[in-house]
């Protein structure tokens, strides 16, 4: 049954207009730049969903701790704009004309960030959360919780390094 789909897959007519065409390097770089952002976007969407509702249950018992939990609330929101930025770079090197391999390099370029972003976006929300419930019953804190979720910040800082490095080296 593999076998018949991979025949199928390489019979069909849009596989062989892209190969006669040769967009096949430009399609396989724009996938990878698309997963990029949609991948951060994804991982900074369910850790602000995550921080939000935490925030908005402190917040409805005392409305004075918005000050508190705000920077929490925004930690997981990085990732996403750090998929942008991958988006933006690597939109820079592709080219109608690239080969397949070029495209593969792109993508594989993009995946740092992407795993690293949807991976941190999600267990960035996950920490904040823990976080917001703690400074909602301890006024000290505050800021000092912070630090938690920062850390996990890290990752998709050197996700973010590591593609905008590659980027420019494999298209």
């Amino acid at each position: 049954m593999l076998q018949t789909l991979l025949d199928t897959a390489v019979d069909n007519p849009v596989t062989e207009a892209v190969k006669e065409t040769g967009y096949a390097g430009f399609v396989v770089a724009v996938i990878g730049i698309a997963l990029c952002v949609i991948m951060c976007g994804i991982g900074s969407a369910i850790g602000l969903y995550k921080t939000g509702s935490a925030a908005a249950g402190v917040l409805g018992e005392n409305p004075k701790k918005f000050g508190k939990v705000v920077l929490l609330v925004l930690l997981p929101a990085t990732q996403g704009l750090y998929g942008f930025i991958i988006g933006i770079v690597a939109s820079g090197s592709v080219d109608t004309a690239m080969t397949l391999a070029q495209g593969w390099g792109v993508l594989g370029a993009c995946l740092p960030m992407a795993v690293s972003g949807l991976m941190s976006g999600v267990l960035q929300g996950k920490a904040a959360v823990n976080c917001i419930y703690a400074a909602g019953k301890q006024d000290s804190l505050g800021i000092k919780l912070a630090m938690f979720p920062a850390m996990i910040e890290l990752y998709a800082i050197l996700g973010l390094v590591i593609s905008i490095m590659v980027v420019p080296l494999v298209a």
